[in-house]
């Protein structure tokens, strides 16, 4: 799996639709707007950007989520150090990741910057005092072998309906279990088994308004 890249179809010419799941990338109405709202807002940040951050993501794809952080965690003053570490199975090639994130000009330096950084591996510094980790391989395998805990988590895998084993109880209790105590989570996902799973691994979990034409999403914390 570990060189296994994403299969694609381009719709009209700009959004990305993955063929393995029969699912976009990002969302038809704004990608980088969702971003904001459903990630950042929905963790809370960046008002969270004191001292050392660690956030860690299921899905990388385009890697918009990370570029959005950057700028935010840049824009912030921040004086610590981000961690970033993204768990994704399928990963794209960078001719894909350029096309898709060229739809994006507000983060066309970051970008550049990605796109730089990933070419020499998968575990590169940026500037910011800025580490981003992408760990390549099934997160159901990669996950419960990783050691850290982290402040936020971003659940960005294709959807519940199309790729249920990124939501099963198993590997939220695995998310869970890498929170720090009054860690968070976001995710566009508002199924019932998704937040139920949540449940299940501890977390207090809210279904809030979604972003776009989503009715809802959720949001959880790993109680004190």
């Amino acid at each position: 799996m570990d060189n296994q890249h994403a299969t694609i179809t381009w719709r009209d010419g700009t959004i990305p639709v993955s063929d393995r799941f029969d699912d976009p990338y990002f969302s038809l109405d704004n990608g980088l707007e969702e971003t904001r709202y459903v990630f950042l807002r929905g963790n809370d940040l960046p008002a969270r950007f004191t001292g050392d951050f660690h956030i860690a993501e299921l899905g990388f794809g385009t890697g918009l989520n990370f570029l959005v952080t950057l700028q935010e965690w840049r824009a912030s003053g921040a004086t610590g150090r981000l961690t970033f570490t993204t768990f994704e199975a399928f990963p794209m090639t960078p001719a894909d990741r350029a096309q898709a994130l060229a739809a994006f000009p507000q983060v066309a330096t970051e970008a550049a910057e990605l796109a730089a950084a990933l070419s020499t591996g998968n575990s590169v510094e940026l500037a910011g005092n800025v580490q981003l980790n992408v760990i390549i391989g099934d997160a159901r395998a990669t996950l419960p072998a990783w050691q850290d805990r982290v402040d936020a988590w971003y659940l960005d895998g294709f959807s519940p309906a199309k790729n249920p084993e990124m939501w099963d109880a198993a590997l939220l209790a695995q998310v869970a279990r890498h929170m720090t105590p009054a860690g968070t989570l976001a995710t566009y996902a508002a199924a019932g088994f998704v937040r139920a799973n949540l449940e299940a691994a501890g977390l207090t979990v809210t279904r809030i308004k979604g972003y776009g034409r989503k009715r809802h999403m959720t949001t959880a914390r790993f109680p004190l």
